[in-house]
């Protein structure tokens, strides 16, 4: 193997088009009764979409539907503490501004994988308590605050490499409020993540600036000339550019680290790329979390829906619970599965195959269409939430699978 085919085949994998086609391939080998792990109900599909239908309905009865995001999660028990962050940074330019919203978005997003079932933050300012992801919204945004990421203490509201690199697993228990009695999932990996972040970003000044700050990802991809438009997919290609280094999962063709790419042998793809499966779920789900900040600079994000629906335990979970998806063996919801087995891998790309089916037909039933109602506006309205609202009625809230993670793929 040469490093120009290690190179070009990482190249190919960090598309969505890749993701897009391998998952519809695994789609359709299902559907034609070959899968050894699922059967495709589509009599079902119908079901799903009234779910997602009725809780998009009940959230947004007025169908002004916003991005799904990592902002709807600091926005939590109707806190308006975005409002909050934009009035602490009303001295500086727009961005400015957009540095600081990239940089707490990034580290936010990195530490959004599950959170488990006895976790918990307690919001002195407020009062609430949240859990799961809002709770990890609302933790991450403290920390923010606080300057947790921060080398600087007389500047807080900014994450640095040198501020990551310098973050302990207790420093970080401490802003999550993590005890004994209140334990989160993962928390070695997501430190040791951050200091990844921290050290990738040390040796890419071209794109995040002499201290290391996710936020240099603005000035990166902000056009030097021309409107101020990107589009969403260049975004993500410089996530997966920049930050391919950072990922605590050895995957790898060469010395091209693909992170939440695994292996399924029925996946198709020319070369070095036969038998991956990509899904970059943390990076789209970055990528879907920084619209808002370039769109609050003045930058025209385009082409929303190049991105696919997240490959996740509430949108899988949203498909199995209404039965467009059934296991063969019932008894493996009582399984603890690896993130790499390939039950979990063809579950991801059944997820993002059959959203892609779901999403029309969701737009239909509400009268709306693709520019109204792109798909990161389809997941929030939308099937995230009405995958944990089936959830909640089956299971307490618990996913339907077992899957032991590192707290950097769920």
């Amino acid at each position: 193997m040469s490093a120009g085919e290690a190179d070009g085949a990482a190249a190919l994998l960090r598309t969505t088009a890749a993701v897009r086609d391998r998952a519809t391939a695994l789609l359709h080998r299902a559907r034609a009764g070959e899968s050894a792990w699922f059967v495709v109900d589509d009599e079902s599909l119908p079901a799903a979409v009234a779910d997602v239908v009725a809780v998009t309905r009940d959230r947004y009865p007025d169908l002004n539907i916003p991005f799904h995001s990592r902002w709807r999660h600091f926005e939590a028990g109707g806190v308006h503490r975005t409002a909050e962050l934009d009035a602490r940074l009303a001295t500086l330019a727009p961005a400015g501004r957009a540095r600081a919203m990239i940089d707490l978005v990034v580290v936010s997003v990195l530490l959004d994988a599950g959170a488990g079932p006895d976790w918990h933050y307690d919001e002195g300012s407020t009062g609430l308590r949240f859990d799961r992801s809002e709770g990890l919204g609302v933790a991450s945004w403290h920390a923010f605050v606080d300057g947790v990421f921060s080398s600087d203490p007389g500047v807080p509201l900014r994450v640095d490499a040198a501020g990551l690199l310098s973050l302990t697993p207790a420093r970080l228990a401490e802003a999550f409020q993590i005890a004994p009695d209140n334990p989160l999932v993962g928390v070695e990996g997501r430190v040791a993540l951050l200091h990844r972040l921290g050290r990738a970003m040390t040796t890419r000044p071209e794109t995040f600036g002499p201290l290391g700050r996710p936020g240099g990802l603005f000035d990166r991809l902000l056009p030097r000339h021309g409107p101020a438009t990107i589009a969403a997919h260049d975004i993500l290609s410089e996530l997966l550019a920049s930050l391919s280094g950072i990922w605590l999962a050895d995957n790898a063709i060469g010395d091209q680290r693909l992170g939440d790419c695994w292996r399924h042998p029925a996946v198709p793809g020319p070369g070095l790329t036969q038998g991956w499966m990509p899904f970059h779920k943390l990076s789209q789900w970055l990528t879907y979390s920084l619209l808002e900040p370039f769109g609050w600079a003045g930058v025209q994000v385009v082409g929303l829906d190049a991105l696919t629906a997240l490959p996740e335990y509430r949108n899988g979970g949203l498909l199995l619970d209404a039965g467009a998806l059934r296991l063969r063996d019932p008894g493996w919801l009582a399984t603890e599965w690896a993130v790499d087995a390939e039950l979990i891998v063809e579950w991801r790309a059944l997820t993002v195959a059959l959203l892609d089916e779901l999403a029309p037909m969701v737009r239909t039933e509400l009268g709306s269409d693709a520019t109204r109602m792109p798909l990161a506006c389809v997941l929030e309205g939308g099937t995230w939430a009405a995958g944990r609202v089936l959830a909640q009625r089956l299971r307490g809230g618990l996913p339907p699978l077992v899957v032991v993670s590192d707290g950097t793929v769920f």
